[in-house]
């Protein structure tokens, strides 16, 4: 478990803070895609320079990466060896990217580039409730076939709070890393 990749069903998920509270119990280092996509000033960062990031963290001995950016996914799960989806209920996502635009008002979030202060409007909201149905439906099914063709790959799937926490209190900081029971990541795959 030292190239892991944290996606989810939606923004408001949970992703960030998952990637951060793993990358501290592993001591593995994590990179929010946010970060590389935004430019300041909400500016998208051209695709093959997106990429060219994406090579270039995966090219590393270590490494969290934390983002949804289905577009490019298969450039991270390519290399990765554990893949750590998400499954949050939409009204859950949607509490969170609320709570998330009130807490950094006029501020940029800190896994995302400086110059892009948090902003919640309608276009973004409609994004989430026009995506959320599908994504929830195809992606676990698009990790299950993953593991399936690559036994070398962990795929975990969390459908909330209680697992992910129960997940992270398996790892204390600094101690040798093992992936859990075979039963308990057969488990999330089943569902």
């Amino acid at each position: 478990m030292e190239k892991i990749i944290v996606t989810g069903v939606s923004a408001g998920a949970g992703k960030s803070t998952f990637a951060r509270k793993l990358g501290e119990a592993l001591d593995i280092p994590v990179y929010h895609l946010d970060s590389y996509y935004w430019k300041p000033g909400w500016m998208e960062a051209p695709e093959e320079e997106f990429i060219k990031a994406q090579n270039e963290l995966t090219a590393k001995e270590k490494w969290i990466i934390e983002g949804n950016y289905s577009s490019t996914l298969s450039v991270r799960t390519e290399p990765a060896d554990t893949i750590i989806y998400i499954n949050q209920p939409l009204y859950k996502c949607l509490y969170r990217v609320i709570k998330r635009r009130i807490k950094f008002h006029n501020k940029s979030r800190p896994d995302i580039a400086n110059g892009c202060p948090e902003k919640l409007n309608w276009k973004f909201i409609r994004f989430i409730m026009s995506t959320y149905k599908r994504r929830k439906e195809s992606l676990p099914e698009h990790f299950r076939t993953i593991s399936m063709k690559d036994m070398n790959k962990s795929v975990y799937i969390f459908e909330n709070d209680r697992e992910i926490e129960s997940f992270l209190v398996k790892f204390k900081r600094g101690s040798k890393v093992q992936s859990l029971p075979g039963s308990a990541q057969k488990s999330k795959l089943k569902k």
